[in-house]
């Protein structure tokens, strides 16, 4: 396995990869159908994100979909007819593998160090809905519709921000920029304690509270040992802006 790769260096087919900088941008892009996720797609977003923690050279990822939706889930015609066909066959072993596939996509997103911004308009459903629900911060539109399809409704983007669904919302013609504004402010930050307090989130959904806060100080002790704790300070101390390096 390989121990460092170059983002740049990614060759994904089934939605449009872009690097600048230390942002990397991955943009569903099946816009004549609400960029639906297909068996192909739910592959390699799953292997990229899983080859992720060796891309040294990102540090922030957006994801987003192109044509005004970010993602209408999974194809009818390319995933929902084809598991239909298994199941009339009873190939309950294809099943599962699949259905355990669309669950490491989201162990996939949660495990890289990199945080994850979803920008989403438009359509955000069923699968689309859970790979937003993965990310680490959420922007959205008013006019964004919400829907896991247990009832059939969906939530207005001004009801999911009331919910929580959403960080911010903010207008359709400026998603695009303020999801990357965000993604190079924190690539700016002391990115190595960004990636450690994304682990400690993930990380204390299983503990206790005792065993939490033990996590919690032994992530603090690690960041302090960082050349950026000691740029933090001293800027503070000369009343400067830290220049941040991810170290």
């Amino acid at each position: 396995m390989n121990t460092k790769l170059l983002a740049a260096d990614f060759r994904p087919t089934s939605f449009r990869w872009e690097v600048e900088g230390p942002v990397a941008t991955v943009t569903l892009s099946r816009p004549e159908r609400k960029n639906p996720l297909t068996f192909e797609s739910y592959t390699e977003l799953r292997d990229t994100f899983r080859q992720l923690q060796f891309a040294t050279d990102v540090k922030i990822v957006v994801l987003t979909g192109e044509g005004g939706n970010f993602c209408s889930g999974g194809d009818v015609h390319d995933i929902i007819g084809p598991l239909v066909e298994l199941r009339e066959r009873k190939q309950m072993d294809e099943l599962l593998a699949f259905t355990r596939m669309t669950g490491d996509l989201v162990k996939a997103i949660r495990g890289c160090p990199q945080p994850v911004i979803a920008a989403i308009d438009g359509a955000c459903v069923g699968a689309g809905a859970i790979l937003a629900m993965s990310s680490d911060l959420r922007l959205g539109t008013a006019r964004s519709k919400v829907a896991f399809l247990f009832t059939g409704r969906s939530m207005g983007g001004e009801e999911a921000e009331r919910w929580g669904f959403y960080n911010r919302l903010v207008e359709p013609d400026a998603l695009q920029e303020e999801a990357r504004k965000l993604a190079f402010d924190l690539a700016a930050g002391p990115t190595f304690a960004h990636f450690m307090t994304k682990k400690c989130l993930h990380q204390e959904w299983a503990m206790g509270v005792d065993e939490a806060i033990e996590a919690e100080a032994q992530a603090q002790a690690i960041c302090m040992q960082t050349e950026d704790f000691a740029r933090a300070y001293h800027a503070f101390a000369a009343k400067e802006r830290p220049v941040f390096q991810g170290n």
